[in-house]
């Protein structure tokens, strides 16, 4: 009986532990797509892919698209395009 209790013991510990692994993890974003649908809200995305600029300089393009002229993304989702416009349509 004792041997049991230890076996679900160790059993409960593995699944708790997997839950907090896998919680943990942030679920893929596709960034081009996010990119392309909240950028095509207030123009062309053909705009922002005609330019090449620094990390820096699309972070304050992003930033300020936010910030100032109303674009509907969360920080999260504004370092995501940061990160994916930086990688694609970098100086």
């Amino acid at each position: 009986m004792k041997k049991l209790g230890v076996s679900i013991l160790g059993i409960a510990f593995l699944v708790v532990s997997g839950m907090s692994v896998s919680s943990a993890e942030k679920p893929r974003v596709d960034a081009k797509a996010l990119f392309e649908q909240k950028c095509s809200t207030c123009h062309s995305i053909d705009r922002p892919k005609s330019k090449k600029k620094t990390a820096k300089e699309w972070e304050s393009t992003v930033m300020r698209m936010k910030n100032v002229n109303g674009c509907p993304i969360t920080d999260e989702e504004a370092k995501v395009i940061i990160d994916y416009l930086s990688k694609n349509y970098s100086k």
